[in-house]
């Protein structure tokens, strides 16, 4: 493709409202949708009020979208950041909930001016350090982590308090045995729906979210069986051959919020500041947040029908700008959230005033309709979270890594475990050391785990060579990105790889996607080289490493280099 056939770029700025503003407030209106419930839904799961998901939806829509450096990612709290931050809450409050939310708040702050100083000093690449299966299976441990609590929700009942996370498992069975039948229904009829709604083919119902019919089925239930209102039921009344079950439901079961929304706002307590905990939280939210924000940034960017590419630091500082916002207010940490992105690319949306209008659409109905929020049951909300987290720890999830090789199924598996019996922090760090000893055993050398040798030169005047010596692994290609991404559009690049020793599954994909996006901007990309390598699996994206035949010229050419 060359640059004159390459699509007409939206507008930007008002311009670009001016010029898109009807796709893009119905892509916001759809998006709204899609966000009301999970905002509520993620926001509970993470002990906080129902609210604080859509202060943090409507600050990352209305204010992030004028200042961030993307185009098309919608903003807001997600799945991935419910166990750093319940996990915050629990360690700071002690016991208490809403002092725990109080302190969480604090931590956010704090974590947001982080966020902001690596936004502003360009740390934005920095993910790319992260192996993909590491943050696979970090996600897939999140997965699973929020599955184990939502299903007591689902079901209608309380796992024992303090409960450790292998402990909330094991009380699964339990909770099955002694369900409340009426939640349950509402639980189990709103799993059914999305699980129906992931198969079907019709693109006319594709177009109603699947979350929206989730919560109207579980209102019209909820009223159908009148938990407005405190009673007793008898569970059977007529089968006298078994024990009769007695259960309680009412207003409990439903989502709490205040009518009136400037009562929403809560304020920070940073007096737990110089406590261990107090920093655990902040670098965990810190860190899993601009992870999740920038991986899913350049996710969407490969979503883009015109191939634009967000500037991952000014995203990661606007993203910071705004939770510290949210902090301050008493909302949630917001990432740059790949669901309803990816929806609102299907939808049809051309810029950022998608994102404003999704923001703009939850103020005004938090503002107007609060009792139709509060109509909305725990159980409705609680199916949609267990089937987040199902897609993100499916056996899909599993059998994808697999593909890619063993050696990526065994670090994911590591991660995930690493995750559940330690925490998220701990769990990445065990992931990322168990990925240098794999390196080693292959024989990376010591000095090439940090430092990557490779030399760029022109060949003629329309050819570039980039000559790849030694090992290109995910912890030392970062200047090889850089240098990469400061090419000029429209030549040939040849990659020369007959010297390569090993290239990791991250290099290769980031090679991938850097052919990908130079050949859609007029570029070519030609690989020499690849029949000197052995791949550890069929996929395209495999480690590659240097066949033995091979090994004597590629130290006699190492030392020459």
């Amino acid at each position: 493709m060359s640059e004159a056939s390459l699509p007409v770029l939206p507008k930007t700025g008002l311009a670009g409202l001016t010029e898109n503003w009807r796709s893009d407030l119905l892509s916001g209106f759809l998006v709204f949708l899609i966000a009301l419930p999970l905002c509520l839904g993620i926001s509970m799961a993470s002990g906080f009020p129902p609210s604080a998901g859509i202060i943090t939806a409507i600050i990352g829509g209305m204010l992030v979208s004028r200042v961030s450096g993307s185009f098309i990612t919608i903003n807001g709290p997600a799945a991935g950041l419910i166990v750093v931050v319940l996990s915050a809450v629990q360690e700071l409050g002690e016991g208490d909930a809403m002092a725990g939310y109080r302190f969480a708040l604090a931590a956010i702050v704090v974590a947001s001016v982080l966020q902001i100083l690596m936004g502003v000093f360009k740390a934005g690449r920095l993910s790319s350090f992260f192996p993909a299966s590491v943050i696979h299976g970090m996600l897939a441990a999140i997965g699973i982590i929020i599955m184990a609590k939502q299903i007591h929700v689902m079901l209608g009942t309380t796992p024992e308090k303090g409960s450790s996370l292998f402990s909330t498992i094991a009380q699964i069975p339990h909770s099955i045995m002694n369900l409340n039948h009426e939640i349950a229904i509402i639980g189990f009829t709103g799993l059914a729906i999305l699980i129906i709604w992931a198969l079907l083919k019709n693109p006319v119902l594709k177009m109603i979210p699947a979350p929206l019919i989730v919560v109207l089925a579980g209102i019209g239930l909820a009223k159908y069986f009148d938990l407005d209102h405190e009673h007793m039921y008898l569970f059977l009344p007529d089968a006298h051959f078994l024990a009769h079950h007695e259960e309680t439901v009412g207003p409990k079961f439903l989502v709490a919020i205040s009518d009136n929304f400037m009562s929403s706002f809560y304020f920070p307590d940073f007096s737990k500041i110089a406590t261990l905990e107090f920093w655990e939280a902040v670098i965990s939210i810190s860190l899993v947040g601009s992870l999740e924000s920038l991986l899913s940034a350049m996710a969407v960017d490969k979503l883009d029908p015109y191939k634009r590419h967000s500037n991952l630091d000014r995203d990661l500082t606007a993203v910071g700008a705004g939770n510290l916002l949210a902090g301050l207010i008493g909302g949630l940490p917001m990432i740059a959230e790949i669901v309803r992105s990816s929806a609102n690319v299907n939808n049809g949306a051309k810029t950022q005033w998608a994102n404003f209008f999704h923001g703009a659409f939850l103020l005004l109905f938090v503002v107007l309709f609060p009792r139709l929020i509060h109509s909305i049951p725990l159980a409705a909300l609680a199916a949609l979270l267990v089937f987040t987290g199902f897609r993100l720890a499916s056996p899909k999830s599993f059998a994808n890594v697999l593909h890619i090789g063993k050696e990526q199924l065994f670090m994911f598996v590591v991660t995930i475990i690493g995750v559940l019996a330690t925490d998220l922090l701990i769990g990445v760090a065990i992931g990322i050391t168990a990925k240098f000893a794999i390196h080693l055993l292959r024989g990376v050398r010591l000095n090439n785990l940090f430092k990557i040798h490779f030399v760029i030169k022109p060949k003629d005047a329309d050819s570039v060579i980039v000559s790849i010596v030694g090992s290109a692994i995910f912890s030392n290609f970062m200047s090889l990105k850089t240098a990469l991404a400061n090419l000029e559009n429209g030549k040939t690049v040849i990659f020369q790889l007959n010297n390569a020793y090993l290239i990791d599954h991250t290099v290769m994909e980031f090679i991938h996607d850097f052919q990908h996006n130079y050949e859609g901007h007029g570029g070519k990309c030609v690989f020499i080289g690849m029949e000197y390598h052995e791949t550890f699996s069929a996929h395209p994206l495999a480690v590659r490493r240097m066949k033995p035949g091979n090994m004597s010229r590629r130290k006699s050419d190492h030392l020459g280099l």
